[in-house]
């Protein structure tokens, strides 16, 4: 077992890990342009024209001094794993990205997405403990909770969905903070419930209760039903998974695909769709159906390779089709379902390692996490991050999402359960022993042996 610290120790050393996890933190929780105008864009803007070259700059940037920072630590072996699952995966949106209708902006989006992964795994191995985590992570989340509150009350015309917004004014009056959706703020909100709960086992009681009841709070008037829904239930399958680690897995796996039998069934079944409604149930979705069924009859021509990395969604191919004189879906920005969208990205081959990477492996992490000697209150947050994802991805598009909270955050989830399940944490880092006059200073490989333990 790996315990896994910063590899710089001094005081400042520390000071610069600590801003740049700030900083990544800030960049994905309340980004370049927080509480964005909802009159300033439109949905007849293909996704391939919306590129911004500064925010791509900045991202690059960051990354870079990311990656030397990590490669400086002694716990760099540990980035980006499963190395051969991720490689293959890789190759294959490369590959799929020749049959897109712009093969130069699917390169650069896949490249932006491994920059996207790059960042969420160095947020577990930049802080020096557990204890800095939790600090860094209280200070970051507590910030956006509070940007997100002061828009609600000092910019309520940004912050708050208006009759007045260019589109969807059925949801004026739902709380959308700085995030500049309430669906994306309603999810990034049930994260920071999380964090809050967490924050109080990691000693921070006062600051993890406010986060916890003020993030609440703000899911209730986010008009978000999915992830107000979703709050308790991942709470009970949670404790549920912790104490009977095989009955959480089968209720995960059921859950997952059944849900998305049922959601995709009523897409394309009248008489299901019909039963649903008998019972109470809206069959759209919040009108997502539509969506379904235009994606799904994509699916069906190109099964096997999809159309390429984010190239198949508000692209001037789709909005001249033939489909755009008989369904809205084509002004869509997604599929509005994680695991149908990676048919779309990169057919059969894509969904089944992406399932694999962010569903099969995970639950085994898991398990073997919660079995070790790790921190449980850390292992219990990501693994509640990664379940409410798993099933938020039935109803929207998370994954690769390449800027906002919720991509981030599950990846932080993902890839901190491998390392609670393969690595240990440790709670601070000793000091090093001063040394007899006459004793030699130890070699930079034996100060970094001092921090590591195999």
């Amino acid at each position: 077992m790996t315990k896994v610290v910063g590899a710089v120790s001094s005081r400042d050393g520390r000071g610069f890990t600590a801003f740049l996890f700030l900083l990544i933190l800030g960049y994905f929780w309340i980004g370049l342009n927080p509480f964005p105008d909802p009159n300033a864009t439109s949905l007849s803007t293909p996704y391939g024209a919306s590129s911004n070259i500064f925010n791509q700059l900045i991202v690059v940037a960051m990354s870079a001094v990311v990656l030397v920072t990590v490669l400086r630590n002694p716990a760099r072996h540990l980035m980006l794993r499963p190395h051969g699952l991720l490689a293959c995966l890789l190759v294959w949106m490369l590959f799929t990205g020749l049959f897109a209708g712009d093969p130069a902006a699917a390169y650069r989006r896949i490249v932006f997405a491994i920059l996207v992964c790059l960042c969420a795994n160095a947020m577990l191995l930049i802080p020096r403990d557990g204890r800095q985590f939790a600090g860094l992570m209280s200070i970051g989340l507590g910030f956006a909770i509070a940007l997100s509150y002061l828009g609600v009350i000092a910019l309520p015309h940004l912050a708050i969905h208006q009759a007045t917004d260019a589109l969807e004014q059925s949801l004026a009056g739902d709380w959308r903070g700085h995030f500049g959706h309430k669906n994306v703020a309603a999810a990034a909100m049930v994260y920071a419930v999380f964090f809050g709960l967490y924050a109080r086992k990691a000693g921070h009681i006062r600051l993890g209760l406010l986060m916890t009841l003020s993030a609440a709070f703000f899911v209730l008037h986010a008009g978000g039903k999915t992830s107000a829904a979703m709050l308790p239930a991942i709470l009970v399958l949670a404790w549920t998974f912790e104490r009977w680690p095989k009955a959480g897995a089968a209720m995960l796996l059921a859950g997952l695909i059944g849900l998305n039998l049922i959601l995709l069934t009523a897409a394309v079944s009248t008489s299901f769709s019909t039963l649903l409604a008998s019972a109470g149930i809206d069959p759209t979705f919040t009108d997502r159906g539509s969506i379904w069924r235009l994606a799904l009859s994509a699916i069906a021509a190109r099964p096997v390779i999809g159309y390429g990395f984010q190239s198949f969604w508000q692209t001037e191919a789709l909005f001249n089709s033939g489909q755009a004189m008989t369904t809205w879906a084509v002004t869509a920005a997604n599929s509005h379902n994680g695991y149908v969208e990676q048919l779309i990205n990169g057919g059969i081959p894509a969904l089944a390692m992406v399932f694999v990477w962010l569903v099969i492996l995970p639950i085994g992490y898991a398990r073997r996490a919660l079995k070790g000697r790790n921190d449980p209150a850390l292992t219990r947050l990501f693994l509640r991050i990664w379940l409410f994802s798993l099933f938020l991805a039935c109803l929207e598009s998370p994954f690769f999402g390449n800027s906002g909270p919720i991509w981030f955050t599950m990846l932080v989830a993902v890839f901190g359960l491998r390392l609670q399940a393969n690595a240990g944490l440790v709670s601070e880092v000793a000091p090093i022993p001063t040394l007899p006059a006459n004793a030699a200073a130890p070699t930079a490989d034996r100060r970094r042996q001092s921090l590591l333990t195999s």
